[in-house]
C-alpha cells in the first residue's frame, strides 16, 4: 500500500498541484520550505512547476528554505537548485523592506504552505503575518495553502498575547495553543491585526485541506510526518513544544543538543526531588522521568544535568501548557536561589533586555506569579471555549 493510500487529509497544496488554478491567474510566488510536500513527498515546487502553475519565486522563512538553519537562523538567498526558481529569504524581514522584496519578484499571488505546529511562538505563522501585511499594502494576492494542525483543533491553552509584548514570536493576540489551522488563523489575524498594520486586509483565499476534522492530530491524517526545523523531529515533540518551549526562557535546558528537545528539560542544579515533586501533581496524561543527559550545543554544552523526561500516557487529556507552567512553579519553590530567567535571545527581534519568558507568554504575568509563590495554572485558562477563542466565522473545519 502507498503512502497517498493511507492519507486521509487531502491538504491544499496537493489540491492546488491538481488544479492550479486555484491560486487565481498571474505570476505565483511560494513560501515553502522543505515540509512544503505533497502527500506522497513529492517537493511542491517542482510539482506545481510540472503541473503547469506559472511559479516564478520561492520565500523561505526561518531555518530556510531547505530547515538546515538552527534557531535564529536562516538560508542566504540564492537560486534553488531543484526549479532554478529565485529563494527569497523572508526571516526578520518585514515592513517596507519585506514590501520591496515582495514587489521586486514580481508576483502577483504569494501561496502560503509551510506546517506548522500550532503553538504562538513557531515563528512560521508570523512569516505568514508579515507577509499577509505586505501583500495588502503591495497589492499582492494572499493564497494559504492550508495543512491540518498537528495538534488537533479541539483544545487552546494560555492567553492571548498582550499587544505591549509583541515580537517576532509573537505578533498578535494569540493563545500560547491557538487550536487553528494556518487557514483559520490567516482568516483571523486578516479581520483583526493585518488591517491594524496595513491599513487594510489582504485579498486572501484559502485553499482548504479536504478531509481533516478538528479531533484529527498528526498520526490521524495519514500524512507523512516531516520535522518542520530541526529541534522538531516528531509529531510527539510537537505536542510537548507548547509548554516545555517556555524553559527556553529560563537556565534550564529544553533538550536542545541532544536527541529529544523538547521532551526533556533538565540543569546542573537540579537533584533527586524534581522528579518525584512532579509526579505528586498528578498532572493528566503525563509521566516524569528521573534523566540525566549532556547536551552537545546550545544551554550548558557539555556539562552533565539532570532534570526529566516527559513521557505523555494519555493524549486526549495532555495539557502542555499547563504542564510546563506546572514544572516552572515547582522548579522555583525546588531551587529558589538557582532556577532564574533570560533576559534576551539572539534570534528574536525586539527582545532587548526583556525577560524572554515575557515574550513567550504574552506578558509579565506568569514570571511575576511564578516568583511570588502563587498559584500559576489559572493564568493557563485559554480565553474562550476550546477551538472558539477566534470566533466561530474564522473556522473551516468541524
Amino acid at each position: 500500500m502507498s503512502t497517498a493510500d493511507r492519507v486521509a487529509v487531502t491538504p491544499g497544496i496537493a489540491r492546488l498541484h491538481a488544479y492550479p488554478g486555484l491560486a487565481g491567474p498571474g505570476r505565483l510566488g511560494l513560501a515553502t520550505n522543505h515540509t512544503g510536500v505533497l502527500p506522497d513527498l513529492r517537493p511542491a515546487a517542482p510539482a506545481l512547476l510540472e503541473a503547469g502553475a506559472r511559479l516564478v519565486a520561492l520565500f523561505g522563512p526561518e531555518h530556510g528554505l531547505h530547515g538546515t538553519e538552527q534557531a535564529g537562523e536562516s538560508e542566504a538567498a540564492q537560486a534553488d537548485p531543484t526549479t532554478g526558481l529565485p529563494v527569497h529569504d523572508t526571516y526578520r524581514s518585514s515592513g517596507e523592506r519585506l514590501d520591496t522584496l515582495l514587489i521586486d519578484s514580481g508576483v502577483d499571488a504569494l501561496v502560503y504552505d509551510p506546517q506548522d505546529i500550532g503553538a504562538r511562538f513557531y515563528t512560521y505563522v508570523w512569516t505568514m503575518f508579515d507577509l499577509m501585511v505586505s501583500a495588502a499594502r503591495t497589492g499582492v494576492r494572499f493564497v494559504v495553502a492550508d495543512r491540518p494542525n498537528p495538534l488537533g483543533g479541539l483544545a487552546s491553552e494560555g492567553p492571548l498575547l498582550d499587544p505591549a509584548w509583541a515580537s517576532f514570536v509573537g505578533r498578535a493576540a494569540v493563545p500560547v495553543r491557538h487550536g487553528l489551522t494556518c487557514g483559520e488563523l490567516a482568516r483571523h489575524l486578516n479581520a483583526s491585526a493585518v488591517p491594524q498594520v496595513a491599513g487594510s486586509a489582504a485579498d486572501l483565499t484559502v485553499i482548504e485541506a479536504v478531509g481533516w476534522r478538528r479531533a484529527m492530530d498528526a498520526g490521524a491524517t495519514g500524512l507523512p510526518w516531516v520535522a518542520p526545523s530541526p529541534n522538531i523531529l516528531t509529531s510527539t515533540t510537537a505536542t510537548f513544544y507548547p509548554g516545555t518551549c517556555l524553559f527556553e526562557g529560563t537556565n534550564l535546558s529544553e533538550g536542545r543538543g541532544t536527541t529529544q528537545p523538547f521532551e526533556i528539560v533538565g540543569a546542573p542544579y537540579i537533584d533527586a526531588r524534581f522528579a518525584p515533586s512532579l509526579a505528586e501533581l498528578a498532572l493528566p496524561g503525563v509521566h516524569f522521568r528521573d534523566l540525566r543527559y549532556v547536551p552537545t550545543f546550545h544551554k550548558h554544552a557539555g556539562r552533565p544535568l539532570r532534570g526529566v523526561q516527559l513521557h505523555i500516557t494519555d493524549r486526549e487529556v495532555f495539557a502542555p501548557v499547563r504542564t510546563a507552567v506546572a514544572m516552572l512553579a515547582t522548579l522555583r519553590r525546588l531551587y529558589p536561589g538557582d532556577f532564574d530567567w533570560r533576559t534576551s535571545d539572539g534570534g528574536v527581534e525586539g527582545t532587548g533586555h526583556r525577560h524572554f519568558i515575557d515574550l513567550l507568554w504574552g506578558s509579565d504575568r506568569l514570571r511575576r506569579a511564578v516568583d511570588a509563590g502563587e498559584d500559576p495554572l489559572p493564568l493557563c485558562d485559554p480565553p474562550a471555549p476550546p477551538g472558539r477563542w477566534a470566533g466561530d466565522d474564522v473556522l473551516l473545519y468541524s
